[in-house]
């Protein structure tokens, strides 16, 4: 699993909430007006060679009305905070800052869980004076309450709920909190679908955990079920769209195809939990006449092999 890129999705897909919580006083003067662009990497590659790190994500904030000079931010996710190294962290904006020839640079660490015993300063001096002092910005969602961001309307928090400290009876819960911030927050289905995802991930619900969920909320589950159906629709329509783009037939099938196993794969998943690796092949094999039987099935069947008979 991929948590690099997990995160730099969030931060890219939602990079104005994201500097909102991760760097909440120095986005204090960032509102919707400002520009937040996430800076192409391809141009640092050549230039810092071995020293280049392709998952981090600098992200440059710029006020049009040129009120305020550009700010580079530098977000960084680490998934083990034992290998977190703060000299690689100067080193890396020093070397941004010198490229993008700015001063104004926030560095910003996600650490996945806890960042106990990680260095917070580097400090370069002599017997006389301090000659670097370099900071940044730490947050260790692990060490986060969920009970303090668990009604937050800030897209991103509500996302990384799961990744926050709460007690283990109640994660059916956070993991609802979780589903219903996406679907109130995020009006797009296809990132949605994208998030409902990285929630799944990150709460890493077991069967019963599913059941308890479909029993305590059965509102939204049924929600979920619907919006998968819906974005059925969507990605057929777009399968026949990237076809007819192409001009090829068989992007028209292809796009349908997906479309049909992907939401079939969401809706035995929110009804029966966790699928097995043999189901998941029989759908990726399955024609378009099969997955579209299947999906009737789903509706009225109580047990997985009801439906794929």
């Amino acid at each position: 699993m991929s948590h690099d890129q997990n995160f730099k999705n969030l931060l890219v897909d939602y990079s104005h909430q994201a500097l909102a919580f991760f760097a909440a006083a120095e986005a204090a003067e960032i509102d919707e007006q400002v520009r937040i662009t996430p800076v192409r990497q391809e141009q640092f590659q050549e230039r810092l060679g071995e020293r280049f790190r392709e998952l981090d994500v600098p992200l440059r904030v710029e006020w049009p009305d040129g009120r305020r000079e550009a700010l580079l931010f530098v977000l960084e996710e680490e998934s083990d905070a034992r290998r977190f190294s703060i000299h690689r962290l100067a080193h890396y904006c020093l070397d941004l800052a010198q490229l993008m020839k700015t001063d104004r640079v926030v560095p910003v660490v996600i650490f996945l869980r806890r960042a106990k015993g990680v260095a917070q300063r580097l400090c370069l001096s002599g017997d006389q004076d301090t000659y670097l002092d370099f900071r940044y910005l730490s947050c260790a969602l692990g060490e986060l309450s969920y009970e303090d961001h668990r009604h937050s309307d800030n897209l991103v928090a509500r996302l990384i709920l799961p990744n926050m400290q709460y007690p283990a009876q109640r994660k059916v819960e956070v993991y609802a909190q979780a589903v219903r911030g996406l679907m109130t927050l995020e009006q797009d289905p296809e990132k949605q679908l994208k998030y409902l995802d990285f929630i799944d991930i990150y709460a890493a619900l077991d069967d019963n955990e599913r059941a308890e969920y479909r029993r305590d909320y059965p509102d939204e589950a049924q929600t979920m079920s619907r919006f998968a159906e819906r974005f059925h629709e969507q990605g057929m329509q777009q399968g026949i769209q990237q076809g007819m783009q192409q001009g090829m037939q068989q992007g028209i099938q292809q796009g349908k195809h997906q479309g049909e196993a992907l939401v079939l794969e969401r809706q035995l998943r929110l009804k029966f939990g966790t699928l097995p690796e043999e189901v998941q092949r029989r759908i990726e094999q399955a024609n378009e006449h099969t997955l579209l039987e299947w999906s009737e099935r789903v509706l009225t069947a109580n047990r997985l092999d009801e439906v794929l008979h």
